[in-house]
């Protein structure tokens, strides 16, 4: 159970998707960023819990309601859209991504962690991501089948984790120097905030499939 629970596709596929550039390794970078190595871990916990509604919700077959269901998508990619343009909003206004804690203070933790749980929560891509990719790596005759998408889940988890919180930790060690160059910090507060309108607008433009 365990080899094949960590096959070399299912690693090499989930590492892809988990280190591939997107709304969560953004709002922990900036985290990292303006507010320090713990914001970042905290950010890339806060991410990783916004996964765990939409594995349930494969586990529980509603991936398969979101996808068929015209409006229940669209309700969540307006949602997402709409969020993710408050984020870009919210980071020129220097209380986003890139809000910098006053006095050397890493920010609230509720705070960081609840903006980082909706960045994933409503991204409806993910639900049907899970329907589409998680089958793929359980045999049609495994005895527990519900326990073996829990497990490959748990493990995409752990890796969203891990590879978030080492892209916010590198993002920390040069904080320091980013916050010392006000021009540079300006600079990357636009880079972030056209970072989230873009993806905001490929989600906008993204369909059930």
């Amino acid at each position: 159970m365990m080899s094949a629970l960590l096959s070399p596709e299912f690693l090499l596929t989930s590492l892809i998707v988990v280190a591939s550039p997107g709304t969560g390794v953004l709002y922990t970078l900036g985290a990292g960023l303006g507010r320090g190595g713990r914001a970042a871990v905290i950010a890339a916990f806060g991410c990783t819990l916004g996964i765990l509604p939409h594995l349930l919700a494969a586990v529980l077959g509603l991936s398969a309601m979101i996808e068929t269901s015209a409006v229940a998508f669209e309700i969540l990619r307006v949602a997402g859209v709409a969020y993710l343009l408050y984020m870009a909003w919210m980071t020129l206004k220097e209380t986003g991504a890139l809000a910098v804690a006053p006095d050397g203070r890493d920010g609230s933790a509720f705070d960081i962690t609840f903006r980082a749980i909706l960045l994933n929560l409503l991204n409806p891509k993910l639900t049907v991501f899970f329907l589409a990719f998680l089958p793929q790596f359980v045999g049609s005759g495994e005895a527990a089948p519900t326990l073996r998408f829990v497990e490959l889940g748990g493990v995409f988890m752990a890796m969203t984790f891990v590879v978030f919180a080492l892209y916010g930790v590198a993002a920390a060690g040069v904080r320091d120097r980013v916050l010392s160059r006000p021009a540079v910090l300006a600079g990357l507060r636009r880079l972030f905030a056209g970072a989230f309108v873009l993806l905001g607008l490929k989600l906008a433009l993204a369909d059930q499939r």
